[in-house]
């Protein structure tokens, strides 16, 4: 059973590894403007996820870790995908995704973030971070 319940508990993946993305370019239609909806805009996304790389360190093989690729796949799957209203949205179903697709993550975080927003101001960036673990329910299939 699936739940969005988010358990703060940092005890679960602080100093463990990690592997890091940073910096993904896309170009995606999420918005509440109609001419973010229609024109589109670049939405930039970092990707944190903790995993035991222990084994893969030792065996330097590829089967015994994640490959950067197949998050960075599920982080264009959204981003370019169907269209949200929020940025909340969109960090949360990338987060969700890898926590379901990877048993081995225990933790994923998320920022997206829209570096060209029409604000009064100078900025260089808006955007949102988010922060999903699993939650492992006994012997049933860990909970997001």
């Amino acid at each position: 059973m699936m739940t969005n319940e988010v358990v703060m508990d940092k005890s679960d993946f602080v100093d463990k590894d990690k592997l890091i993305l940073r910096g993904l370019l896309f170009h995606g239609f999420h918005g509440v403007k109609q001419e973010e909806k229609t024109l589109g805009q670049k939405f930039l996304v970092d990707v944190d996820a903790w995993l035991d790389l222990s084994k893969a360190g030792e065996s330097d093989d590829l089967h015994d870790t994640i490959s950067y690729t197949d998050i960075y796949r599920i982080a264009k799957k959204i981003v370019e995908g169907p269209s949200q209203d929020l940025l909340e949205s969109v960090a949360h179903l990338i987060a969700k995704d890898t926590l379901l697709a990877y048993s081995q993550i225990s933790a994923v975080r998320v920022k997206v973030v829209k570096p060209h927003v029409a604000v009064p101001g100078t900025i260089d960036h808006l955007g949102v971070e988010i922060t999903r673990f699993k939650k492992h329910g006994g012997p049933s299939q860990p909970q997001v």
